[in-house]
């Protein structure tokens, strides 16, 4: 064989792989939509454009945060804002004109909250992954994402077990800003986090990359697309611990001792298909829309396994453990308490924010002494 046969045979191979791919997806939501319904293949596509969009435009919400931290880098937390302010200008309004068929993200403030929100911090910077970014990097096979993901689901699960002690310990009633008053307020309070971190910011590093306007803009059309279509605002925690939840009573464990699993509508998503749980759908297409993308990339999901040393990996397993059980006592990650739940008007957002940002400080110091980075 020639080197110019070798060199047209390559491309053709890479064109018939990321054919394989548009064709897979578009099988697998037309099969949905045929045994499952509209609405549930609605939800796999507006996973995959999740996971397409945050992959395939390198963006999330972990890596701003450390960017901000270590080099006064405030970008990509400025479109994160933007993201959740034109989210709001729609969901709001829509939450106040369809109450019974729209419900926010909406969470009490508490002692467990606050805490558990503090602590997803640290752990997704220890892991450089929140709940949306450790589906991301396991669905591009990343392996630190790889080996989170499962103990993520797992602490999600815990967490969800207990949940009701936790917030038996003390909470203030659910406050939301509803309205056009609520959405006004939402709207000066973006505006002025923004300018907060647009000052703090190191000149030169404030103007948003093209990329970054481009994923907000994108991620706030699927977050409204996923209320509207849902009813519910955009998750990842709630799902992972129902996939767990699933594969604990298929074992037979007695779920019977948890208040929150044992919740009319838990049992009901446990009894059922997950391709039934809109949280599920999406995160499913998330890790798939992040697979498909790699792939497009690299034509395969080869990557060589970083050279940590051992507590590396077992620090990994227990952050994993720490970001799903932080993340059910906080009622959600990045997603659905910070994006989500600023987004519809829960206060309770605001408040893991604070506390989560505070609690990333303490992860970043952490990766070097885990054995992840060289120490600076």
């Amino acid at each position: 064989m020639t080197t110019s046969s070798l060199s047209i045979t390559a491309p053709a191979r890479a064109i018939s792989g990321r054919g394989a791919l548009i064709l897979a997806a578009l099988i697998a939501i037309a099969a949905l939509a045929l045994f499952g319904g509209a609405r549930y293949a609605l939800m796999l596509a507006i996973g995959l454009g999740f996971g397409i969009t945050l992959e395939g435009l390198r963006f999330g919400f972990a890596g701003p945060w450390r960017a901000m931290i270590l080099r006064r880098e405030p970008a990509g937390i400025l479109a994160q804002l933007l993201a959740i302010a034109l989210v709001s200008i729609v969901a709001i309004p829509l939450l106040a004109a369809h109450p019974n068929e729209l419900t926010g993200a909406q969470a009490p403030i508490g002692f467990a909250m606050v805490g558990g929100a503090f602590v997803f911090g640290a752990a997704m910077q220890v892991v450089l992954g929140c709940g949306s970014g450790t589906l991301v990097n396991a669905g591009s096979g990343n392996p630190i994402g790889l080996l989170a993901l499962p103990f993520f689901a797992i602490g999600s699960f815990a967490g969800a077990y207990g949940l009701i002690w936790w917030t038996d310990l003390g909470a203030l009633p659910i406050l939301t800003l509803t309205g056009t008053t609520g959405l006004t307020i939402t709207l000066v309070a973006l505006a002025l986090t923004a300018a907060l971190f647009f000052a703090l910011g190191k000149p030169g590093s404030r103007r948003l990359p093209a990329r970054y306007v481009i994923a907000a803009l994108v991620l706030a059309a699927l977050a409204i697309a996923n209320l509207v279509v849902a009813g519910q605002p955009w998750g990842v925690v709630y799902g992972l611990g129902l996939w767990v939840a699933k594969g604990a009573t298929a074992m037979g464990a007695d779920l019977s001792g948890s208040a929150f699993w044992t919740a009319p509508g838990s049992v009901a998503r446990v009894q059922h298909s997950l391709l039934t749980d809109y949280t599920s759908l999406t995160n499913i297409g998330l890790i798939a829309g992040a697979f498909g993308v790699a792939s497009w990339r690299r034509g395969g999901l080869s990557q060589s396994l970083p050279r940590y040393p051992a507590r590396a990996w077992i620090a990994t397993i227990i952050a994993g453990l720490l970001l799903g059980y932080s993340s059910r006592l906080a009622f959600g990650c990045n997603v659905g308490a910070f994006f989500s739940g600023i987004s519809t008007g829960s206060l309770h957002g605001w408040v893991w924010f604070i506390a989560a940002f505070a609690g990333a400080f303490v992860g970043i110091r952490l990766r070097p002494i885990l054995g992840l980075e060289a120490r600076t």
